[in-house]
């Protein structure tokens, strides 16, 4: 079942009480996206966030340019939103589209964080999730994308995404490495 997907995931951050994961329980919606959906549109002020069951979707702004920026993949057992747009009630500056049929557990954000103030573990497991995901992780990213030549991120896409290779199209990953399809074909011999 998929919410047992869910809490095994949740678990991974701290332990649950039976109350908490019940009343969390109640907010969790199914919902598949077919591919080329969008969970979330650029200028919408998004209001849920997804836990990926199956599928995968990819977080992306275009720029001045007209090119497509990957920021981020949500394989299986990811949270997808756009947090700080969610957190300040503000515009969304991404798109989360489903780059396959991707199915989900949604919840609204603000019932979550009624939550959050209910429950000492539900409040533990979204300190933990944000300094892992949005301190521990992201600096380094950050410092990797101006800094790392593409073969370093590159390295760092495999370790952090090895299923994802044989899922994605070239363009996709040269997106997300901020290079050209064809730079990613000479530097790795890539064909896909």
């Amino acid at each position: 079942m998929s919410t047992d997907q869910f809490f095994k995931k949740i678990k991974t951050y701290t332990n649950l009480s039976a109350a908490a994961e019940e009343a969390w329980l109640q907010l969790l919606k199914e919902k598949t996206y077919p591919k080329g959906d969008n969970f979330i549109r650029i200028g919408q002020v998004p209001r849920r966030v997804a836990f990926v069951v199956k599928g995968l979707f990819s977080q992306y702004y275009v720029n001045d340019n007209g090119d497509t920026i990957i920021k981020y993949f949500f394989p299986e057992g990811r949270i997808a939103g756009s947090i700080p747009a969610t957190l300040t009630q503000s515009v969304s500056m991404f798109e989360i589209t489903a780059l396959e049929e991707t199915t989900v557990l949604e919840y609204d954000f603000s019932e979550f964080k009624i939550l959050v103030a209910t429950f000492n573990d539900i409040a533990a497991f979204y300190i933990n999730y944000l300094e892992q995901h949005w301190v521990i992780d992201k600096e380094p990213y950050e410092i990797s994308l101006r800094s790392d030549s593409a073969k370093v991120r590159y390295a760092d896409f495999l370790r952090k995404y090895p299923d994802l290779v044989n899922r994605l199209k070239k363009h996709q990953i040269a997106s997300y490495l901020g290079i050209t399809p064809t730079q990613l074909s000479r530097i790795f011999g890539y064909g896909k």
